[in-house]
């Protein structure tokens, strides 16, 4: 399954951390750093996929 959060990361970067953590401060600032610049969004929402 996490191949799959991986992938959708890569694409669609906050919906790779709601699948991962919910709708929680993780998801908003994912979403902030996507706005701001795509590749901010896409590091993050590594992050928080792989730290686990």
């Amino acid at each position: 399954m996490d191949i799959v959060r991986i992938i959708i990361a890569i694409f669609i970067p906050p919906l790779g951390v709601f699948l991962q953590e919910g709708l929680g401060k993780h998801f908003w600032i994912n979403l902030i750093l996507t706005l701001l610049g795509y590749i901010p969004g896409i590091i993050h929402a590594l992050w928080i996929i792989l730290r686990r």
